[in-house]
């Protein structure tokens, strides 16, 4: 018998994400649904504070630290570039 394939990105359901920049409008995002395709994932982001504003984006690239950062964060925190707060319960591992 062989193992059961790992699944990619496990904790992806129901995290939350601070983009560096705002994202049409908005910094912090909550994922409400995944879509597997091939061997690709993608998550779809609703905004926190709107709940019309909702996109769908390639889950590796909520790795890039440059444009995204786990949890949701403060400005400060965002311009101390301090760790993630939530990365081990809301992180993409």
């Amino acid at each position: 018998m062989s193992k059961p394939k790992k699944q990619k990105f496990p904790h992806l359901l129901g995290s939350k994400w601070t983009a560096q920049q705002r994202t049409m409008g908005w910094r912090h995002f909550q994922v409400t649904n995944r879509k597997n395709q091939g061997k690709l994932v993608f998550a779809e982001l609703v905004a926190s504070c709107d709940p019309t504003v909702r996109f769908w984006i390639n889950a590796n690239v909520l790795k890039n630290r440059q444009l995204w950062r786990a949890g949701w964060q403060t400005m400060d925190q965002i311009a101390d570039g301090q760790p993630d707060s939530c990365s081990k319960i809301d992180g993409i591992s």
